[in-house]
């Protein structure tokens, strides 16, 4: 029984590579301040219906381009209480702007490169990873699918749970890109009606019969031959 359990863990390799092949499928066709926003609030409406936000977890949550502009920013939760007690920590800013520094190094996601090193027994130095980053789930490479240089955005989040930051962000960030295929198909559908309905043949205009009765003809034929 215990063998069959084990088995169904996912190996950190696994999860690695699983990790990869979301930074290949989640892709943006753009990226703007607006998409930001709209991904933060997201990202913030989610965590807040979660059953971690209601039992007292807090979550600090940052959008930034690659060249450290902040597109959102925002703590879910507060910092601390008169009893010493917070929902997120005086760290957790520290430790998200690390995670975004590990995906401004590498190109990657934070929570591939922990799997990563977790699979091969390396450390951070040893990846070529330089300066003391938090290693840590959570952070997200926004890729454009036609700039295959670097990612043009990072978005991430932390609470103090690696897995569950690196799942709020991929599912937050999956569902939006759905959501921008929709529409964009959706619009895409009625463009193409109406660009049907313009191009579209004119009427054909009935050929009246001529208003000259049979009668009137021969009459006329008549004349003509006296």
């Amino acid at each position: 029984m215990f063998t069959s359990f084990h088995a169904m863990i996912p190996s950190d390799a696994e999860l690695a590579s699983q990790a990869l092949t979301e930074e290949g499928n989640y892709r943006f066709p753009s990226f703007s301040a607006s998409d930001a926003v709209t991904l933060g609030l997201s990202l913030r409406k989610r965590f807040r219906a979660s059953s971690r936000h209601s039992k007292g977890k807090g979550l600090v949550i940052s959008i930034q381009t690659i060249a450290g502009h902040t597109l959102f920013a925002c703590t879910v939760g507060d910092l601390g209480h008169p009893a010493g007690v917070g929902d997120v920590s005086l760290n957790s800013w520290t430790s998200v702007d690390s995670m975004v520094g590990v995906v401004k190094q590498t190109g990657h996601s934070s929570y591939y490169v922990e799997k990563s090193m977790s699979a091969m027994g390396k450390s951070a130095k040893q990846l070529g990873i330089h300066g003391d980053h938090i290693i840590h789930g959570g952070a997200f490479p926004i890729w454009l699918d036609n700039a295959h240089c670097c990612p043009i955005a990072v978005v991430a989040c932390y609470s103090g749970s690696s897995q569950e930051d690196h799942h709020l962000v991929v599912t937050t960030v999956r569902d939006y890109l759905h959501k921008i295929n929709k529409s964009e198909g959706a619009r895409m559908s009625a463009s193409s009606a109406l660009g049907t309905e313009m191009h579209a043949p004119l009427p054909s205009v009935p050929i009246r019969e001529s208003t000259v009765s049979s009668y009137q003809r021969v009459e006329v034929r008549q004349f003509i031959s006296e």
